[in-house]
């Protein structure tokens, strides 16, 4: 922990986090549910081709995991940077 909070530091890391989550975001479902999904037909997951399931199911699961991504790192950036609540 730092004495002095650096904002200048402390916003640059959290825009870091903020463009990954939103190009894992963007990847996934517009990658996996549309660019590759004739690569993915052969591969079935609940009687469907992956594909499929990634851009009605995986995507929204992605989503979930790039919230609770972003509340965890960000808990931990705060106490890096004394900012915390």
């Amino acid at each position: 922990m730092s004495e002095q909070p650096d904002p200048k530091a402390y916003w640059a890391a959290n825009m870091r986090i903020i463009k990954i989550s939103l190009i894992i975001w963007a990847i996934v479902p517009f990658g996996f549910g549309i660019l590759f999904r004739p690569l993915l037909s052969g591969i079935q997951i609940g009687g469907t081709d992956l594909g499929f399931w990634v851009a009605q199911q995986g995507s929204i699961l992605v989503f979930l995991a790039i919230i609770f991504f972003y509340a965890w790192r960000m808990n931990k950036l705060d106490r890096e940077h004394g900012v915390e609540e």
